[in-house]
Formats: C-alpha cells, sequence, structure tokens
C-alpha cells in the first residue's frame, strides 16, 4: 500500500517510508567511494591523493543541488498539505529550472578554472596533473549531479521515495561496473574513475527530469511556471542549513588535508580520504534518515495537525539516538576490515588509518542527532536555526577544533576534532529543540 504524506506514522511505516532515502544516500555516496577504491588499488597513492584533494571541491559546488532540494521541498510539502497542488507545481517546476541553470553555469566555470583551483589546495608537478584531469571531466556532469541532489528530496515530496531509490541504484550500479571497466579492465587510470562518475551522474539527474516531464501518478510534474523571486529567496534561506553544511564539509575537508600536509605528509591525506570515505557511508544514513522524514513534517506543519508533528518528533528522536549508538559500536568493532578495504597493501597507511577512524567515530553517537535536529527546522520551515546549528556544527566548531587540538595532540588531535564539534553542537541543537517546541507544537 502507498505511504501517504497525511498518513498517521507509526515505528513501521516511518521506517518504510524513509528506508529509500536511506538507501539513496548510501547509494550517492558510493560515487567517490567506489572511485577511491579502484584507484587506490588499481592506479597508486599519487592519483588517490588526486581524488580526495578535489572530491571535496566537487561536493561544495554540488551543495547548490542540496540547497534547492531540501529548501524546496519544504516549501512545496507545506503547501500540498495546504490542499494547494498546483501552486506546489508550479514552484517545483521554477525551482528545478533554475537549478539547470545554475548548474550549467558552475559547470562550465569549474571547467575553465580547475587548474588554478587545484594550485590553491597545494597540488603541484604529478599530482596537478591528477587533478585536473580528474576535475575537468567531473565539472562535465555538474548539472547532472546537481539535479540528482535536487530531486533527491522532491522526489520524497511528491510520494516516490521508491522510485528515488530505483534510480540511485541505477546511477550506482552504473559507476561501479563502469569503475572496474575503465580502470582493471581499459587501465583509464584517474580519467577513467572520472568517466565513470559522470555518467552514473548523468542517469542520475536525467532520469528523473524524464520522468516529471511526463504524466505521472506523483505529487508533483513539471509544468510550465514564472520566475518567483521571492519563493526562490525562501527556498535558498530555507535550505542554507543544507548548503552549510555540505559546503562547509568540504571547506573543512580541505583544511584538514592542509593540516595532515604538515603534520604527516601524503600518507596523512590518504588516510583521511579514507576515514571519510567510510563516514560517507554512515553520514548517509543520519543524511537519509532527515531527508525523508522532512516532507512528513512539512505537510503536517502546513495542515497544522500538531499531535503527528509530536508523534514524529519522539520517534525520530528515538531513531536516530539509536543509530548513532548501533553505529559508533559497529565503527569500533570493524574499524580494521573497514579500512582493508582501501590500503590493505600498505602497513603503515593501514596503521595510521585505523588508529584516526577509531577516535573519529566517536562522533557519530551526536552525529545523527545534529544532522536530524538541523534537517527537522528546515522542514518547519525555521532556516534561521537550522543554518544556525549547521554553521557552527560544520565550519565554526570544526576549524576551531582542527586548528587548536593538533597543537596539544598532534595528529590524533586532527581526528579527534570532529568528536569535539559534534559535541559543541550537540548542546547548540538540544538548546533550540528544548526552547522552540511551544513555537511548533512538536513536544
Amino acid at each position: 500500500m502507498r505511504i501517504k504524506l497525511s498518513d498517521h506514522f507509526t515505528y513501521k511505516r516511518l521506517l518504510r517510508f524513509v528506508i529509500s532515502p536511506v538507501l539513496m544516500m548510501i547509494f550517492t555516496s558510493l560515487y567517490s567511494i567506489v572511485d577511491g577504491f579502484f584507484v587506490s588499488n588499481y592506479v597508486g597513492k599519487t592519483p588517490f591523493a588526486a581524488v580526495n584533494l578535489i572530491m571535496p571541491v566537487m561536493m561544495g559546488i554540488g551543495t547548490v543541488g542540496f540547497m534547492i532540494g531540501t529548501g524546496g521541498s519544504a516549501i512545496v510539502s507545506k503547501t500540498l498539505g495546504e490542499g494547494k497542488r498546483e501552486l506546489a507545481q508550479r514552484y517545483f517546476s521554477m525551482l528545478v529550472y533554475t537549478a539547470i541553470i545554475l548548474g550549467g553555469l558552475l559547470s562550465a566555470a569549474g571547467f575553465i578554472f580547475i587548474r588554478p583551483i587545484s594550485e590553491a589546495l597545494g597540488a603541484t608537478g604529478e599530482l596537478l596533473d591528477h587533478c585536473i584531469v580528474y576535475g575537468r571531466i567531473l565539472f562535465l556532469s555538474m548539472t547532472a549531479f546537481i539535479l540528482q541532489s535536487v530531486f533527491h528530496s522532491f522526489f520524497i515530496a511528491a510520494e516516490k521515495p521508491g522510485l528515488s531509490l530505483r534510480v540511485s541504484l541505477a546511477a550506482g550500479l552504473t559507476n561501479i561496473v563502469l569503475d572496474y571497466v575503465f580502470i582493471a579492465v581499459f587501465r583509464w587510470g584517474i580519467a577513467g574513475a572520472a568517466i565513470a562518475t559522470a555518467i552514473g551522474e548523468v542517469i542520475g539527474g536525467v532520469v528523473p527530469i524524464l520522468y516529471f516531464s511526463r504524466k505521472n501518478n506523483s505529487l508533483l510534474r513539471l509544468t510550465r511556471t514564472r520566475f518567483d523571486g521571492r519563493v526562490l529567496l525562501k527556498t535558498c534561506a530555507n535550505g542554507a542549513s543544507e548548503m552549510v553544511t555540505n559546503l562547509s564539509m568540504s571547506i573543512v575537508n580541505i583544511l584538514y588535508n592542509f593540516q595532515l600536509m604538515k603534520l604527516a605528509g601524503e600518507d596523512g591525506v590518504a588516510a583521511y580520504g579514507v576515514i571519510m570515505y567510510v563516514n560517507f557511508i554512515f553520514m548517509a544514513i543520519f543524511l537519509g534518515y532527515s531527508i525523508g522524514s522532512a516532507p512528513i513534517v512539512s505537510y503536517h506543519y502546513g495542515a497544522q495537525n500538531h499531535a503527528e508533528l509530536k508523534n514524529l518528533f519522539k520517534k525520530s528522536l528515538l531513531l536516530v539516538c539509536g543509530a548513532g549508538i548501533i553505529l559508533t559500536v559497529l565503527a569500533e568493532v570493524f574499524s580494521g576490515p573497514l579500512v582493508g578495504i582501501f590500503v590493505s597493501y600498505d602497513a603503515g597507511l593501514f596503521e595510521m588509518t585505523r588508529h584516526g577512524f577509531r577516535l573519529y567515530a566517536l562522533a557519530f553517537l551526536m552525529m545523527g542527532i545534529n544532522v536530524w535536529g538541523s534537517a527537522f527546522f528546515t522542514a518547519l520551515n525555521n532556516g534561521a536555526v537550522s543554518a544556525a546549528i549547521s554553521f557552527l556544527r560544520t565550519l565554526v566548531f570544526q576549524i576551531a577544533a582542527v586548528l587548536v587540538l593538533p597543537l596539544l595532540l598532534g595528529v590524533s588531535g586532527i581526528w579527534l576534532a570532529v568528536v569535539v564539534a559534534e559535541a559543541l553542537a550537540l548542546a547548540v541543537t538540544i538548546f533550540f529543540l528544548a526552547t522552540k517546541k511551544k513555537r511548533y507544537h512538536y513536544a
């Protein structure tokens, strides 16, 4: 039976609804992870370091899609909850067309300026050459990547999370298969990794366009529309927290790489890359749940259904807390096998990475609550609170920690920086959840 946004959500129904976006986010994160696996094991450490230097830039630019998707789906879902379906479709269409235009502009700019971008990141010599090759190919598919991020949220608002999962599976599996063919069989090196990722992104971005352009049985369809600056600004303000989160992560990743180059050299950058790959999978669970549950919250907020808001708040809080505990235990117990997937060929690098990951993994205890808390306020159309949580968590606290802790603890301080940042952010999240409950009636 199709689950509707207007339904009452039990634990079973809520988990059934969000499982698709969770798996969708996991498969989306496979783009960089699969590239990293094949490049590390088949091409070498220097190309692997190039992937780790360029990927934060690509993810940072791609945050435009997360901003439009999360901010726009909150507005569209709220409008649907108010019973204004045609207006919701016009908003949806305008935001998708805007994403296409912005994607094209960013793609062209990145392709032209990839060399100075790579040099600014500290790449020289062979490392610089690999960065340019990898970056230029990925910038060609940047528009598709942005669209894929946009549709992650809009598929859920359209009550089609299952279709979103199937599109992500198709894109992710295409990337995996082509990575093997281009790198392991054809020996195209880092260019093969980039081409495989680009083709996967095109599938993830174009298929939803084709679906929503035609008559379908979802709540949304691409229609004739007109530009609405007020809605676009509201979308940007509402989705700013998600953009801040992803953009800040990219900026912080670049700073981590700088610090590690000083303290541990190229091996440090490679170790951090492996930790980030595993983190992508764990983080995808929290992001997927937050993206999946947000349109439900927005719908019932628009319908002024306070009882269901309270129900969703209580169940979500318990689920993300439980997931945080489980993921932390799994990370500590299986740190060796997880790290060994990428760097088993180098004993020294393996030990450095495993030690760093076991320290880093403590952050999973708190990360889920912070990610969900920010998305919860986005769903309530309170972009300011959501952005405050995200800005402090992913930028201010992390930058302060990664600059100060290495002075006291050396390389271990870099691995612990995220733990300290998440702990400080947890205090901020709890403060806002406690002080805003009367305004929104969720507790």
